[in-house]
């Protein structure tokens, strides 16, 4: 038999290793089950000698692993205990007979009698062979099969220390790479239907890392209208519940770039109309909406006063305790809050701006309006707020911007 049909023969012996998405062993088919040690020192020295069998395990990342900050007395006797136990282990799982673990210079390394084959080095080895590659063809099918092979971050839930996460943000930053350098070409070629499917499965396998915004590229680019807007506004509100709010600045600037890759179809003045508007805007009330949505509004109005010179009135209402002091917390307060957006919409012209902007906090945007009339609308909001034998008040500041002609 020669070398590489040993070799061959040796790789289909090897323990199959999962570590993307969460960790698992298999070997001849069958899966290596820790049950309850699932969390255990052993399953942590395990993990360790398998990812890093190449160039060892030292006995000082075996201590900050294994141990972390707790007090030892004999490190050495203390891993000899645990190999020893991992040993036992293999063996009743049924792995051919092995020390499994062997000492080397004073580093600690998996047997090589027992072969490995590992997911998260079998995706960088295609990663890098893709980027040495010329043929664009060629290329594209590698970062396919690499970006396929990322199944979620590296040894997800495991508590294996910092070792742990650094591998987990390496292996994230090259499946980043690996979809941006696929994108580019697939968008260079025009193969927008395979630019949707690998962002897709980006986005399932690396949620929250803004994948969408090249799925929205795709659906636009393949005249998928129909999906392009109800696709933006569930990433949106994903977005809004995982990061806390429209309030976040993150969620605010993501919104903005997720927009501008926004495309609809082709349609006739008169269905634009339709769409764009807003029965519902139409009541005579104030116009409520998002923070991002109301900074908009807040930055277009300056552009169309700029001619005029006319006078904005920026106004802020707080909650404040019987005290005086500002509301920050509790369910009296979102109560309150609650009671207090509805009274501001239904004290204001319809021409006004209204938004939420901390907890217990509004803003109004008044145009086109006078510093009187602005104490006519906070005391007209106060009198709808206020109830017989409340303790709570409300505070007001009023800022008047004046866009002076340029």
């Amino acid at each position: 038999m020669n070398g590489e049909a040993i070799r061959t023969e040796n790789m289909n012996n090897a323990i199959s290793v999962r570590t993307f998405g969460g960790f698992s062993l298999r070997y001849n088919d069958s899966e290596l089950s820790f049950g309850t040690q699932s969390d255990s020192q052993m399953l942590q020295l395990l993990q360790l000698l398998l990812h890093y069998r190449k160039q060892g395990v030292s006995r000082d990342l075996a201590k900050a692993v294994l141990f972390a900050d707790r007090d030892v007395d004999d490190v050495s006797h203390s891993i000899r205990n645990i190999i020893y136990n991992l040993r036992k282990k293999l063996r009743e799982l049924g792995l051919p007979e092995s020390r499994y673990v062997v000492k080397r210079s004073g580093i600690y390394f998996w047997s090589d009698d027992i072969p490995v084959k590992e997911d998260a080095a079998e995706f960088e080895d295609v990663f890098n062979r893709a980027m040495e590659c010329v043929d664009t063809e060629r290329k594209a099918a590698l970062l396919t099969s690499a970006s396929l092979m990322y199944a979620g971050r590296f040894l997800a839930g495991s508590e294996s220390g910092i070792w742990c996460v650094q591998e987990a943000e390496r292996y994230r930053e090259i499946f980043a790479d690996c979809v941006n350098e696929l994108a580019d070409i697939l968008r260079e070629t025009h193969k927008y239907k395979k630019l949707l499917e690998v962002s897709t499965y980006a986005a399932r396998v690396d949620p929250f890392s803004e994948w969408e915004v090249l799925t929205l590229e795709a659906l636009g680019r393949l005249g998928r209208f129909d999906q392009t807007e109800s696709f933006y506004r569930n990433t949106v509100d994903a977005y809004v519940k995982e990061y806390g709010g429209r309030a976040n600045s993150y969620v605010r600037e993501f919104t903005n770039r997720i927009g501008l890759k926004l495309v609809v179809g082709h349609e006739s003045l008169e269905e634009i109309q339709r769409k764009i508007g807003n029965p519902e805007d139409y009541e005579r009330k104030g116009y409520y909406c998002s923070l991002p949505v109301f900074q908009e509004i807040y930055r277009i109005t300056e552009r169309m006063m700029e001619r005029s010179g006319e006078k904005i009135f920026l106004m802020l209402c707080t909650i404040l305790d019987s005290k005086g002091n500002p509301m920050r917390e509790g369910s009296r307060l979102e109560e309150l809050s609650e009671r207090l957006r509805i009274t501001i919409i239904n004290c204001v012209r319809h021409t006004d701006t209204v938004t939420r902007y901390g907890n217990g906090q509004y803003l109004v945007l008044l145009i086109n309006t006078t510093e009187e009339d602005c104490s006519i609308v906070s005391d007209r909001i106060s009198s709808h707020f206020i109830r017989e034998g409340q303790r709570t008040s409300l505070g007001y500041s009023v800022s008047n911007i004046i866009v002076a002609n340029r």
